[in-house]
């Protein structure tokens, strides 16, 4: 061949195969910030349990070399080395692990660390699903980033069927006023932009509390008994009920405390921005429909 052709090869070889090596990998994260990557992660840090448990769900739970204490579903997640609390995270052990990839929660690690992170030049995913549309889409994003598309569309797919179904079978129903406590003292509960208050309204709830800007808000007890909730839900630390709900008792005028709605969702299923979340959102429509079905008749 003569050697005069090389340049023109060359050059058609560059046009044809270099934009797809530089391309990469590319996904626009909750923050609107693009994170790229030359190829699929192989060593990824979550900061955040519900982070841990989405990636499983979306095909790249072996691909996690670090995570959070209280990282613990699935089963798998229990055995990955830990690097401290999602608000305490030990940068060190972070780098120790030599990540390619950090998947971080944008409300609840702290932006200190993270901009230490981002200064070793490891990509970082920002995550904050308030809407439970957002969380398909983040598994579609999140198998992505890992390579698993596969596994993660499928997953994404029957998160959105399974939603659909909630939304045919609740959504029009008569709305109910509800108050979601997170906390005794203080005394919080969610606002607006909180994703459990769009699984009160997938439900036909309506938070008396909705109105609030803030994520997580203090309230007062004389402010809940002048909402009159129909419905107290809450949650608490584990899988028991937690003691405080009955306090609520002592309110009689409240309309959910005359009426029996006191009610528990484990927190697992309702405060975490995961596939589970239809799991307590079902929990919470059957209890609305319940606090439904106590109405005095008409």
């Amino acid at each position: 061949m003569p050697c005069a052709r090389w340049p023109q090869l060359l050059a058609v070889w560059l046009l044809t195969f270099c934009p797809l090596v530089q391309a990469g990998i590319s996904v626009v994260d909750d923050s609107g910030g693009t994170v790229r990557l030359a190829q699929p992660a192989k060593r990824i840090v979550s900061l955040a349990p519900h982070l841990t448990e989405t990636l499983f769900a979306a095909g790249a739970g072996e691909r996690i070399v670090g995570t959070v204490d209280y990282s613990e579903y699935p089963v798998a997640a229990s055995k990955i080395a830990r690097i401290g609390g999602y608000s305490r995270i030990d940068l060190e052990r972070v780098a120790a692990l030599r990540p390619d990839l950090i998947i971080a929660w944008q409300s609840g690690n702290a932006a200190a660390h993270l901009d230490r992170l981002r200064a070793l030049a490891i990509p970082i995913y920002l995550s904050q699903p308030n809407r439970l549309t957002d969380v398909a889409g983040e598994i579609e994003r999140l198998g992505v980033l890992a390579g698993s598309s596969a596994v993660a569309d499928r997953a994404a797919e029957s998160f959105r069927q399974r939603l659909a179904g909630l939304q045919k079978r609740y959504g029009s129903l008569p709305p109910v006023r509800t108050f979601y406590q997170i906390w005794k003292q203080p005394l919080m509960t969610v606002g607006r932009r909180q994703i459990i208050s769009d699984v009160i309204k997938l439900c036909g709830g309506d938070n008396v509390f909705g109105k609030l800007e803030t994520m997580a808000a203090s309230v007062t007890v004389e402010a809940v008994i002048a909402a009159n909730p129909e419905v107290i839900v809450a949650s608490g630390m584990d899988e028991a009920r937690p003691e405080w709900l009955d306090d609520w008792n002592r309110w009689t005028s409240i309309l959910a405390v005359a009426r029996g709605n006191l009610f528990f969702i484990p927190p697992d299923l309702i405060q975490r921005h995961t596939p589970r979340l239809l799991e307590g959102a079902e929990r919470l429509c059957q209890h609305l429909e319940s606090a439904r079905g106590r109405r005095p008749a008409k």
